[in-house]
C-alpha cells in the first residue's frame, strides 16, 4: 500500500520538497534556491521555467533520499507562494512573461487609480481583500496590457492563468488539469468568498476575460494525476493550499479563535474565524482558510512584508552579519539601555497600516550603537509588528478570547526572537514538534483526501508542542517599549 505523501512547498526564493509518512514524520527533504528578479524599483519578478525546473529537481531528490518509487506515494499536496501570477499559452504550456511576484508594487498607481474611482467598498465586500497592488487581479491586467498580443489571445481563450499551484498543476498534469483551490482563488481580488465564485463584475472591472481563469476546488480535492514520465509512475494530486492557509492546517488550528503566525521571508497571521466571515475595522483581510467537504472556513489575516527578509537585509545589503542565525547571539550582546527601532518598511508597510509610500527607517542611533543593537532591532521589529496585527484581531472579533500563539518558519529558530515576542505580547507562544508546518499541512489535505490520515479533529490530537515561550517582562518595560516602536512607525508612515 502506498503510504506516504509528498508536499510540494513553493516558496518565494525556493522550491522545497519533503515526503511524510503515515505518523506525519519527516521521511526526506530537498531544498533549491531560485533567483529573483528586480528589473525595476519596486518590481519583482521570477522565471517560471525555473520554478517548475527546481519544484521537480527537488521532488525527485526527495524521493531518491527516501529510496521511494512513484508507486509508494499515495498522493502529493502543493503549498505555494501566494498572489505571484503567471499567464501561458494554452497551447504551447510557454509563459507569457515572467511571473510577477506578490511582493512587486508596479500596479500600486493602478490601484489608485481604482480606489479614487471609488471601487474599494465593492471590493472588500467581495474578496474581503483591500485594494493593492499585493494580489494577483491588478497584475493579470498589466501582463494583459503589456505583453504584445495578450490581451487579443486571452479574449479567445488560447491563455491562461494561475498562481504558482495552477502553474504547477498544469505542468505535472501535461496541461490536462487546470484549477486551483479555494485558498488561492480567494487571494486574486476576483474570487467572491462568499459566494465562493469568479465575481463577473470584478472580472468587468480589470477586464480579465472568465477564460483565463482556473476551476476552483476544495483544498483537499482530486486534482489530477502527474504525467507518469515525470516521476517513474503516475501519481494522484490531491491536496493545494496558499502557503498561508496550508500552515493553519499543518498548526491543527482547525478551532475558531485558533491562531498561527508564520516567520519567513515576510510574516503572516491566520486567525480561524470558522463559518463566520469578520469584517475588519482594521485593515486586516478577511479571507478563505480552507474549504473542506465543500464546508468553507474563514479566517482574519494579516500580513507584514519584512520578517526574515530584514535579517537577510542586514546580511545581504549592509554586511553586518555573515550568516542569519548570528543576529539572536548579538541581540544578546546588545546594550540594553539603548532603545534602537528599525522600522522595515522596504517595500512598504503592511498591515494594519498598508501605506505602500513608506520606506524604512532607523531611529534612536548614538555614537554606540552597533551591529549588536542593530541585530536586535531588526528581530525586535518582527515582534512589534506581530503585536500591531493581535490588538488590530483583537479590536476585531470579540471571539478571539486569550491568544495562545502557534508559531513556525525560519525565524522561530531563534529563541531569544520567540521569548522577546512572548514578552512584547504578554502572551504565551508555542513552538511544535514539526517545524514544517507549511509542508505538512499540504501533505495532511492530499492524505486526508486519500484516505490515509485522520479527519481534522483526529489530526489536532496528534500536534505537539516542542516549547512554550512565556512572558517575563516586566509591565513598565513592556508599555514603554511598544510605545517607542509605535512613535517610530508614526513617523515612517506617509498617509
Amino acid at each position: 500500500m502506498a503510504a506516504y505523501v509528498l508536499a510540494i512547498d513553493q516558496g518565494t526564493t525556493s522550491s522545497r520538497a519533503i515526503i511524510f509518512n503515515q505518523e506525519f514524520e519527516i521521511v526526506s527533504v530537498a531544498q533549491q534556491e531560485f533567483e529573483q528578479f528586480f528589473p525595476q524599483s519596486g518590481w519583482v519578478e521570477h522565471d517560471p521555467e525555473e520554478i517548475w525546473s527546481s519544484t521537480l529537481s527537488t521532488c525527485r531528490k526527495a524521493l531518491d533520499k527516501a529510496n521511494l518509487k512513484a508507486e509508494q506515494i499515495a498522493a502529493i499536496g502543493i503549498t505555494n507562494q501566494r498572489e505571484t501570477t503567471l499567464i501561458w499559452d494554452r497551447e504551447t504550456g510557454k509563459p507569457i512573461h515572467k511571473a510577477i511576484v506578490w511582493q512587486d508594487r508596479r500596479t500600486a498607481d493602478f490601484c489608485f487609480e481604482l480606489a479614487e474611482a471609488g471601487h474599494d467598498p465593492m471590493i472588500k465586500e467581495k474578496t474581503g481583500l483591500l485594494l493593492d497592488a499585493y494580489f494577483s487581479g491588478t497584475k493579470i491586467t498589466w501582463m494583459l496590457d503589456n505583453v504584445e498580443g495578450a490581451r487579443e489571445k486571452a479574449e479567445a481563450g488560447k491563455l491562461a492563468f494561475g498562481t504558482v499551484d495552477t502553474f504547477l498543476l498544469w505542468r505535472l498534469t501535461g496541461g490536462k488539469v487546470h484549477a486551483t483551490d479555494a485558498t488561492n482563488a480567494s487571494r486574486t481580488m476576483l474570487f467572491n468568498i462568499h459566494e465562493n465564485c469568479w465575481d463577473e463584475e470584478l472580472l468587468k472591472l480589470l477586464r480579465v476575460p472568465a477564460s483565463l481563469l482556473p476551476e476552483v476546488k476544495d483544498s483537499s480535492d482530486d486534482f489530477g494525476m502527474t504525467e507518469s514520465n515525470i516521476f517513474g509512475g503516475s501519481i494522484p494530486l490531491r491536496g493545494v493550499a496558499g502557503d498561508q492557509q496550508a500552515a493553519l492546517v499543518g498548526q491543527a488550528c482547525f478551532e475558531p479563535g485558533m491562531i498561527k503566525s508564520t516567520y519567513g521571508t515576510g510574516c503572516f497571521i491566520v486567525l480561524n474565524t470558522g463559518e463566520e466571515t469578520v469584517t475588519s475595522k482594521n485593515r486586516l483581510l478577511t479571507t478563505i482558510g480552507y474549504r473542506i467537504n465543500g464546508k468553507t472556513t474563514y479566517a482574519l489575516e494579516g500580513s507584514i512584508f519584512v520578517a526574515g527578509a530584514a535579517v537577510q537585509w542586514m546580511r545581504d545589503a549592509m554586511g553586518l552579519i555573515e550568516a542569519a542565525n548570528e543576529t539572536g547571539k548579538l541581540a544578546r550582546k546588545a546594550d540594553v539601555n539603548q532603545d534602537v527601532y528599525l522600522v522595515p518598511a522596504f517595500t512598504g508597510l503592511g498591515a494594519p497600516h498598508w501605506d505602500p509610500d513608506a520606506r524604512g527607517a532607523i531611529f534612536g542611533i548614538t555614537r554606540a550603537t552597533g551591529p549588536a543593537e542593530l541585530s536586535r532591532a531588526a528581530l525586535e521589529s518582527v515582534c512589534y509588528q506581530t503585536r500591531d496585527l493581535l490588538d488590530a484581531m483583537r479590536g476585531d472579533w470579540e471571539g478571539m478570547g486569550d491568544t495562545i500563539l502557534r508559531v513556525d518558519g525560519g525565524m522561530v529558530a531563534s529563541n531569544w526572537t520567540m521569548q522577546f515576542l512572548a514578552d512584547i505580547l504578554n502572551a504565551p507562544v508555542d513552538k511544535p514538534e514539526i517545524l514544517e508546518t507549511t509542508a505538512l499541512g499540504a501533505a495532511y489535505l492530499a492524505g486526508l483526501y486519500e484516505g490515509i490520515y485522520p479527519p481534522p479533529e483526529e489530526f489536532s490530537q496528534s500536534w505537539r508542542r516542542e516549547a512554550r515561550f512565556a512572558p517575563s517582562l516586566e509591565e513598565d518595560i513592556r508599555i514603554r517599549k511598544y510605545k517607542g516602536w509605535q512613535d517610530a512607525v508614526r513617523r515612517t508612515l506617509t498617509r
